[in-house]
């Protein structure tokens, strides 16, 4: 907390139950569309080379984002190493409940329900690629661990894991080495990776001993460049949002209803740039190799220099979703703060929920009052505005 007073906030966030249900109903209508034979091939059509191959693994620690207005829940991205599930893990177990409906969401997050599907999750994923039996030892690697915001999040997974009997050590992927068919971290070899790089496609050269034992299915990635090809690529919402394209996949009604909740998204392009220019006031422009909202501009504030950058190509264009709103504390003074809502999940399943408090147009961890509350579901409807906003709570 002395190096990242911002990490978590101090107030939590309080929701109906119904609108967890209805992210999640998005989740699982995602993942069905994922498992289409027609949408794979379209999604992959646009993927690089390395994301063709599916070694097994569906994705360790899914990251589904939302925002939340008068309307529900609206899907804004999803991530295939989305951070902040150990740190929420932790915050669980040192709440004291308001009230039975918090008690009651608490429960899974207080007793060892997250640890054990965490160590479920590792095991099936390294079983989906080898067959049988458990990975004896785990890298969690990125770039510079140690100067990442959230490292402290590398070490409470390499602690959770050892806990659990799992040898487990925090990586530099540079420092990898792959020789013999055998990839090593310090002479010691490592079976399956946790993978938190944000080069989707492993083809930076620091990266090269990764990429080369990947490809040769010497080590089990996850998440790995297959899985963010058929989850998090930004381009596959432009399919996703798209009812008709969903219905030529064979995706079902069902299903396809529950994808209303995902905003309209395009991708850019010569034809339709004069349109998107003329429309931008109510779009958030978005890169497509972009991450941690580098690059991601709201259209109201797009400039004549930065529609320029958009112009040359490699953007989408995504409807305006409002956040959500929490009003906080600082100083004696109230003071409103922007809101999202990340489910971490594996295959579907939801393992944890959390809120993101900030201001300014993105998420930063760096504000006062920001990032990373507990996310309490209430079993009882609430008020829309009271509940989206805190008025009530």
């Amino acid at each position: 907390m002395a190096t990242r007073p911002h990490l978590f906030s101090n107030v939590p966030v309080f929701l109906a139950a119904s609108a967890l249900d209805e992210m999640q109903r998005i989740v699982v209508a995602i993942e069905a569309a994922a498992h289409l034979p027609s949408y794979r091939e379209a999604v992959l059509s646009w993927a690089p080379e390395i994301a063709q191959r599916d070694f097994g693994p569906i994705g360790a620690l899914m990251g589904y984002d939302f925002h939340l207005d008068d309307d529900g829940p609206k899907l804004i991205e999803v991530n295939t190493n989305a951070g902040g599930v150990f740190l929420n893990a932790v915050l669980a177990k040192a709440q004291k409940a308001c009230c039975s409906e918090a008690d009651r969401a608490l429960i899974g997050a207080r007793d060892n329900h997250f640890e054990a599907s965490v160590i479920a999750m590792f095991t099936h994923e390294w079983r989906r690629q080898r067959g049988a039996g458990s990975p004896r030892r785990i890298a969690i690697v990125d770039d510079r661990p140690e100067e990442q915001y959230l490292y402290a999040e590398f070490v409470l997974a390499r602690q959770l894991l050892l806990k659990h009997g799992v040898e487990a050590v925090i990586g530099d992927a540079s420092k990898l080495k792959y020789e013999g068919g055998r990839l090593r971290l310090d002479g010691n070899e490592i079976e399956l990776v946790y993978n938190r790089l944000v080069d989707f496609a492993l083809d930076g050269p620091e990266h090269t001993a990764l990429r080369a034992a990947y490809q040769d299915g010497a080590v089990v990635v996850t998440p790995n460049p297959h899985n963010h090809a058929l989850f998090a690529s930004k381009r596959n919402l432009t399919l996703l949002s798209d009812p008709a394209a969903l219905e030529a996949f064979g995706l079902s009604p069902e299903l396809r209803s529950r994808l209303t909740g995902i905003p309209r998204t395009t991708l850019i392009t010569p034809d339709n740039l004069d349109a998107a220019w003329q429309s931008r006031k109510d779009m958030f422009f978005k890169p497509l190799s972009g991450h941690g909202s580098k690059a991601v501009y709201r259209g109201d504030k797009v400039t004549k220099g930065v529609w320029a950058e958009i112009a040359r190509g490699g953007y989408v264009a995504q409807s305006f979703a409002a956040p959500g709103q929490r009003m906080i504390e600082i100083d004696g003074a109230p003071a409103p703060r922007k809101m999202d809502v990340r489910l971490y999940t594996y295959d579907g399943q939801m393992l944890l929920a959390a809120a993101r408090l900030y201001q300014g147009q993105t998420t930063n961890f760096r504000t006062p009052g920001a990032v990373l509350p507990l996310y309490w579901p209430c079993d009882h409807a609430m008020p829309s505005r009271s509940a989206y906003k805190g008025d009530a709570c």
